[in-house]
């Protein structure tokens, strides 16, 4: 991975292909999404709360072709991929960014409740199986496709607090690994993983609750990097940090 990635260097064109991201509504999903569209891709979004997500809808929809699903992933992956099958006939781009934080402030895992750990893991982990598993079939028959998990430090290393969601996403990163190596390199599906870094999002406010995170990256920042990497060809599949490629990229 060169500098040149992280600065938009595109060679996948984007036009007529169709992604779908999970928790688009705000934050990196919204940020993710709105540089799709910019690049021509229909787009299909979904997000737990239907409010957030139609004010996004409505804004992607002035630049591409856009389904949007009020839905927990968790629950309704059937109907997330349906609703996208149904408008475009085939997802090209599949970006699990839903994540469950469990509860905030984050207690350490002694403290943590096995239900919360359970809701987590559906969402971080089982979800992103099953919306995998849906695409899959169409991406295999056409032999060509792009599935992104984004990860984060928490899954690599143990942060006091971060036990619940740091296993859940060094699940999904396992799952992910094997999905890699199970299709193999001759598939023409390409399987990322995609660590943004710390950002100020709403998320990492409930994760520490009064803590400044101005510092921050933000995800409009962080986002250039994430559709480079998904729109270069010649990345076929890896673990990347975002922020690290945006470093090098301003050298």
């Amino acid at each position: 991975m060169t500098a040149a990635h992280a600065r938009h260097t595109l060679s996948m064109d984007f036009k007529g292909k169709t992604a779908l991201i999970t928790g688009a509504s705000r934050g990196l999903g919204f940020a993710v999404a709105d540089l799709l569209a910019r690049a021509g891709t229909n787009l299909v979004i979904a997000a737990r709360e239907p409010e957030p997500l139609e004010g996004v809808r409505a804004l992607l929809a002035e630049r591409t072709v856009v389904v949007a699903v009020a839905a927990d992933v968790s629950e309704d992956a059937e109907g997330i991929v349906e609703a996208g099958m149904r408008r475009f006939g085939a997802i090209d781009i599949l970006i699990h960014n839903a994540s469950e934080l469990g509860p905030s402030p984050m207690p350490a895992l002694s403290d943590l409740a096995w239900q919360d750990l359970e809701r987590i893991l559906r969402v971080n982990v089982t979800a992103p199986l099953h919306l995998t598993q849906l695409v899959l079939p169409g991406m295999i028959a056409r032999r060509s496709g792009t599935i992104v998990a984004i990860s984060s430090d928490a899954g690599v290393n143990a942060y006091p607090g971060w036990g619940g969601y740091g296993a859940s996403k060094a699940a999904l990163e396992h799952l992910t690994r094997t999905f890699a190596a199970e299709l193999g390199d001759d598939s023409g599906i390409r399987v990322l993983i995609i660590d943004p870094g710390d950002m100020d999002t709403h998320l990492h406010r409930l994760a520490e609750p009064g803590v400044d995170l101005s510092a921050l990256a933000k995800p409009e920042w962080v986002a250039p990097a994430i559709v480079g990497l998904i729109g270069d060809d010649g990345v076929r599949g890896g673990r990347f940090e975002a922020q690290a490629l945006l470093a090098q990229a301003s050298r």
